[in-house]
């Protein structure tokens, strides 16, 4: 049971480290861009083996480093990248910017 709290305690971290990103750097667009473009290029690469040999250290990853995490669960310790960038982009409304992509 601690570990299930741990790994949401863990996944709300994410948000709100996402929230004070955007806040930072007045333009959540750009962050949800680099989350895209981080999440295409950890999709396309081989396996972390490092992380999948020790997934205790996944919540240090920016991305979910480990396989068949999909979207949000009790065993992850990342919200689903979709999710974030999702948050991102309420965020950015909220905050009166268009929700597209900044460029390319």
């Amino acid at each position: 049971a601690a570990g299930l709290v741990q790994m949401a305690i863990s996944r709300t971290r994410e948000y709100s480290a996402d929230a004070g990103g955007a806040e930072i750097c007045g333009n959540p667009i750009w962050l949800a861009s680099a989350l895209e473009k981080i999440d295409n290029a950890a999709r396309r690469g081989a396996p972390n083996e490092d992380a999948e040999a020790n997934p205790a250290t996944a919540h240090m990853f920016i991305i979910n480093p480990l396989n068949g995490q999909g979207r949000d669960s009790l065993f992850s310790t990342h919200p689903a990248t979709g999710n974030r960038i999702s948050a991102l982009r309420r965020i950015a409304q909220a905050m009166g910017q268009a929700a597209g992509r900044p460029w390319g």
